[in-house]
């Protein structure tokens, strides 16, 4: 081997490698945002688990086993009902993911009530936590509250719980994971078709005829997009009829808002790879612009782990994240058959964040070979 001639070939790949700065300071700053990013978000301790309370006995019993909720580690007790039909509404829009509903008189032999505790079973590990450990406060407060009254023996009952899981009554991993599947290899599909899309005009010299033209930027980049919503609709459309017929897992909502909400998500992962390819100048740099959109998504968006065990910095840049919503979206629509107004939220921040994205990618394309 002849070091010149070797040496040479590194000094030319170091000067190369100072000259394409941005792929560089990607390159150094990545794994300390990786680090930082997912040591804040990987956390299967759950100790934040939203509950609303609908008492209707209000006694100081019922207030002692609320007490019990409050002052325990598990749970917070986000909200007082007045109606089990408020419950419900609540757990579908995902603001609580446990109720408590004491009858009154629940602590009475003769009147023979039950303690109702509902879990939100969409997500299994969150509803396991959820479940063991309601159900530990539970049985504790019963013992106490029989031994405290062992001379009233006659009028104090075993307090009778009824557990009861929503929507997913048998815990299966899977109507959690293939929803989120179908949300996460969506945009990874479609973020990745766009991110090349004007760079590969850059590289392989055509920019120069889409210069010449009168062509204004909005008109390119939508003209570039069309295709790929198109493609992007058959993938979410294969993806969703596969997950959801092989996996065994049943669409329960309106299936013709399932598939208006994906193309909306299609549009608003094409317009990131639309804005990747009009910062990066190679394929290189949008490559790892992906990678840097792709694997956060997979943490902070809830794919795997609860975002309310986030700390406020990570759970905030979790809501600048679309995939956040269409998961809230595709796991309301096909487990718990939510509707337009259950999934407001979710479809008016995913809609807000597909406009900035266009807007933005359209401001920042400029007709100029630089």
């Amino acid at each position: 081997m002849n070091f010149t001639r070797f040496f040479a070939i590194v000094k030319k790949e170091f000067i190369h490698i100072k000259r394409d700065k941005p792929s560089l300071i990607i390159a150094i700053m990545m794994p300390l945002m990786f680090i930082l990013l997912f040591g804040y978000a990987v956390n299967s301790d759950l100790s934040n688990i939203k509950i609303a309370i609908l008492d209707m006995d209000k006694t100081s019993n019922s207030k002692e086993l609320v007490d019990k909720f409050k002052t325990s580690n598990y749970f917070i007790v986000d909200n007082y009902l007045k109606n089990i039909d408020d419950l419900e509404i609540m757990i579908k829009e995902n603001k609580i993911k446990a109720g408590l509903i004491i009858p009154k008189g629940f602590y009475k032999k003769n009147l023979n009530k039950s303690i109702q505790f509902i879990i939100d079973g969409v997500d299994p590990t969150t509803a396991k936590t959820a479940l063991q450990s309601g159900l530990l406060i539970i049985q504790d407060y019963n013992f106490k509250i029989v031994t405290k009254n062992k001379k009233l023996l006659s009028n104090i009952n075993q307090i009778d719980i009824r557990p009861k899981v929503y929507y997913n009554p048998n815990l299966k991993s899977s109507n959690f994971t293939i929803p989120g599947l179908i949300g996460l290899i969506m945009q990874n599909i479609t973020v990745m078709l766009t991110a090349f899309s004007l760079v590969r005009e850059k590289e392989n010299g055509t920019m120069e005829l889409l210069i010449v033209t009168p062509i204004k930027s909005l008109e390119l980049i939508l003209g570039k997009m069309v295709p790929y919503i198109l493609i992007g609709s058959i993938d979410f459309l294969i993806a969703l009829s596969f997950g959801t017929f092989w996996f065994d897992v049943p669409i329960r909502g309106n299936l013709f808002l399932l598939l208006g909400l994906g193309l909306l998500f299609v549009i608003c992962s094409l317009s990131i790879g639309m804005l990747i390819s009009t910062v990066a100048k190679t394929q290189g740099q949008a490559m790892q612009m992906s990678i840097i959109i792709i694997l956060p998504s997979v943490l902070l968006s809830g794919f795997v782990f609860p975002r309310e065990e986030m700390i406020a910095p990570i759970k905030m840049l979790g809501n600048v994240i679309p995939l956040t919503y269409f998961l809230n979206i595709l796991r309301g629509i096909i487990l718990k058959n939510s509707t337009l107004i259950n999934l407001r939220f979710d479809i008016l921040n995913l809609s807000i964040i597909t406009f900035v994205l266009l807007f933005l990618a359209s401001i920042k394309f400029k007709k100029t070979l630089s």
